[in-house]
């Protein structure tokens, strides 16, 4: 159905969008789409840096000599 839409149709589509809005509503939703993107390339970058910081800690730990000793829960019957 949509692969005969063709520039002229993504034309008329964009112009009924742009008449049925208005100029300013549509940069404002482009503006927040925009701070979305840049939100979620900030938190993929923080989550990497904290993964990256725990590895790091966990190699650290381990050059050190430290272990995990964290009882075992063991099912009492």
């Amino acid at each position: 159905m949509f692969q005969n839409i063709g520039l002229p149709g993504l034309l008329l589509i964009a112009v009924v969008v742009l008449v049925l809005f208005g100029r300013g509503k549509i940069s404002s939703l482009m503006g927040e789409v925009g701070k979305g993107i840049t939100s979620f390339k900030k938190g993929i970058d923080e989550g990497s840096k904290e993964i990256e910081n725990a590895d790091a800690q966990s190699d650290i730990d381990h050059e050190a000599g430290t272990r995990d000793v964290t009882p075992e829960h063991k099912d009492k019957v």
